[in-house]
């Protein structure tokens, strides 16, 4: 048998005599150096999980059957392994410098925006160092859907969690201890326990790379304590390099990562937040549903997307609701039963089209490039989480819309929420600090895109022209009259009232409730009556947002001044406050009886036959193989495709996102369609 030795490299021949275990104990016969190799391809893999782990070695090659490629990787540049196995030809800002950087043994921080290639900066270090690299990650769809991409590309990488049989973990722990995978996806809950800790022991660790390293920041809008654990793990592998990243980070929670995991000395790479590809859009709620259905139907008929609601409750009842006006919709919430949960994921990334109305329980780690929107029908809790949910759209590149709706019902629910909450009084601060910028971007007069940028510490003044403020412009007015009468009928009628009964005070309506407690008979009654009822909810919403009114959370729950109040109330200060549009008049939507296909627009029209037709393709492969269409090509593949229309093999590995391994797999189905499009033009 023919073995390559790990530390020398040199090839020689070996008659070793295989042990019980399934394994080969042999001794170079250049450099001398002794070692196993385990036949984890051929050795029976035990059904207790607890078994112990074969002894480590200086070194293990990988199982025959399994070896080619071993060490492949190592001789080649970044670049060759970005352009033979990912299919690219250039590296995306700051890839390259990070690779460098965790390939040569220093530790990173990555801080870039969802899209932008942040796995390629952990992946291709990981394939050429010695050993195996070890990613820490959060989510059983996020490890299956890159391993799952890996190995279509041609990389051997592997998952380690809960979906597994025992004989299936075996076979993987047998991968990992023999270096035949190059990449070992982990969550923090299994990297904590004492059998993987002694897998690590028994194999080569090339790097460890934290994604979603903000759930290690308390501060952060996803905060796990698993994570917390990972520095008692890394810090046993001092000469392991380390990466950290995430799409999400203020400054404060920066701070947190790098110091709870033990990284203050890591090179930090800040990369521009700025998603040029996202339209943000926002729009009060009037009526929800319906505003939603219009969305869809208008501007994304067939497009696959995600709709963000705040409860269990309204994930079931708006997908059953939009499931009934013709809109593949599923709902998702953590309290669906788990295979329920799975059959719905499973859909939304292997069919196209299907749009997810989901809690935030859904989202983190979905590695799917063609959701053309994100919609928020619920106020997210702050920034963080506003920018992590709409980054899961576009992240083709293509052009995306972050679309939310809110009221003012919205703005006191997140309150009252907050204040609620567990936490520390500084806990709480901050957390009602960052919902009260969340709404002051709702609310913003000025371009989205400066406000987010602002937010995350990137300076900039030009607009940005694809958001609604720059494409429509708000108008404002002084309203600090109206601020002054609306605090003062808080304060006059006790700050216990809500919106509704503040607004009939001020309007002058001497309602039977507003007659009892005697508010017909104060200073403010009727002092209003230049607005209507849906002007005067505009200033209250208002003034809650900017937090001039906070949440009473007593029994009989109403508003209540704030510091911030007093310099409106006393002349000290001047407001000014948006004008809100008129409400649309809702329109009666018919029942799609035909579900549309999503639409190319970037395309000429002359296009669109190829284009359909390649969609068709892939999503044949996709379905004969049981993968999502996104991993067979990207919809950027397949535009770039459409427009350069490859005739050759050497034309087609040319195309963005086409690799050596997938040109072998499915190149002449596309090239085959291309031909036959041709043809019959």
């Amino acid at each position: 048998m023919l073995i390559t030795c790990p530390k020398c490299k040199a090839q020689f021949d070996t008659e070793a005599r295989r042990e019980a275990d399934g394994c080969l104990k042999t001794r170079c016969a250049g450099c001398h150096a002794a070692f196993t190799v385990y036949m984890a391809a051929d050795a029976p893999i035990p059904d207790d999980p607890e078994v112990p782990f074969p002894p480590a070695s200086d070194g293990i090659p990988a199982p025959e059957t399994e070896k080619a490629g071993i060490g492949e990787t190592q001789l080649l540049s970044p670049i060759e392994i970005l352009k033979r196995f990912f299919g690219y030809d250039a590296f995306r800002p700051m890839q390259s410098e990070i690779i460098e950087a965790v390939a040569s043994g220093g530790d990173a921080f990555v801080l870039m925006p969802t899209g932008s290639g942040k796995s390629i900066c952990y992946q291709i270090p990981a394939m050429m160092r010695a050993g195996v690299g070890v990613v820490i990650s959060p989510l059983i769809a996020l490890m299956q859907d890159q391993v799952q991409a890996l190995n279509q590309n041609g990389v051997r990488a592997a998952f380690l969690n809960s979906s597994l049989s025992a004989e299936e973990a075996r076979r993987v722990e047998n991968q990992a201890t023999a270096g035949a995978i190059d990449l070992l996806y982990v969550a923090p809950e299994r990297l904590a326990t004492d059998r993987c800790r002694q897998l690590l022991k028994s194999m080569q660790p090339a790097l460890f790379a934290i994604d979603e390293a903000h759930c290690v920041s308390q501060w952060g809008h996803d905060f796990r304590p698993e994570y917390l654990t990972i520095p008692e793990v890394t810090r046993q592998f001092e000469n392991v390099p380390r990466i950290a990243l995430t799409a999400t980070a203020d400054p404060q929670t920066r701070q947190s990562i790098l110091a709870n995991l033990e990284l203050t000395g890591a090179a930090e790479f800040i990369s521009s937040f700025d998603r040029p590809n996202i339209r943000y859009r926002v729009e009060l709620k009037q009526n929800d549903k319906r505003q939603l259905l219009r969305f869809l139907q208008n501007e994304y008929p067939g497009a696959a997307g995600i709709v963000y609601v705040r409860t269990r409750k309204r994930s079931e009842s708006i997908a059953n609701w939009l499931k009934e006006r013709g809109i593949e919709a599923l709902p998702y919430h953590a309290g669906l039963d788990q295979p329920v949960r799975f059959a719905h994921q499973r859909r939304f990334l292997q069919e196209e089209g299907v749009v997810m109305v989901a809690t935030i329980a859904f989202g983190m780690g979905i590695d799917k490039p063609d959701v053309r929107f994100v919609a928020h029908l619920d106020l997210p809790a702050s920034v963080e989480a506003y920018y992590q949910e709409t980054g899961r759209a576009g992240r083709d590149g293509l052009p995306a819309d972050a679309w939310m709706i809110y009221s003012l019902s919205d703005v006191v629910a997140m309150r009252k929420m907050l204040e609620l909450s567990e936490g520390d009084g500084d806990f709480k601060r901050i957390q009602i600090k960052k919902l009260e910028a969340l709404l002051g971007y709702a609310e913003t007069v000025a371009c989205r895109r400066r406000v987010l940028l602002d937010y995350f510490g990137e300076n900039g003044n030009s607009a940005c022209g694809n958001c609604d403020t720059c494409q429509n412009q708000v108008e404002t007015w002084d309203g600090t009259v109206a601020a002054q009468k609306a605090l003062s009928c808080v304060y006059r009628t006790g700050q216990r009232f809500g919106a509704a009964y503040l607004t009939d005070v001020l309007m002058g309506n001497p309602t039977e409730r507003i007659q009892h407690f005697g508010h017909d008979r104060i200073k403010t009654f009727g002092v209003g009556r230049e607005f209507s009822s849906r002007q005067w909810r505009s200033v209250f919403r208002q003034l809650t947002a900017a937090g001039l009114l906070s949440v009473n959370l007593a029994r009989i729950s109403g508003f209540r001044l704030t510091e911030k109040s007093w310099p409106v109330l006393k002349g000290q200060q001047t407001l000014h406050l948006r004008l809100d549009p008129e409400p649309v008049k809702p329109v009666k939507s018919k029942p799609v009886r035909k579900k549309k296909e999503a639409v190319a627009t970037h395309l000429a029209a002359s296009d669109l036959p190829l284009w359909e037709k390649l969609r068709a393709l892939r999503l044949a492969i996709s379905r004969e193989l049981d993968i999502p269409p996104f991993v067979v090509f990207h919809d950027s593949t397949l535009a770039e495709m459409v427009e350069v229309r490859p005739t050759t093999r050497e034309g087609l590995l040319l195309i963005n996102g086409v690799g050596q391994k997938k040109a072998d797999k499915y190149g002449e189905q596309f090239l085959n369609a291309i031909k036959e499009m041709e043809q019959s033009e």
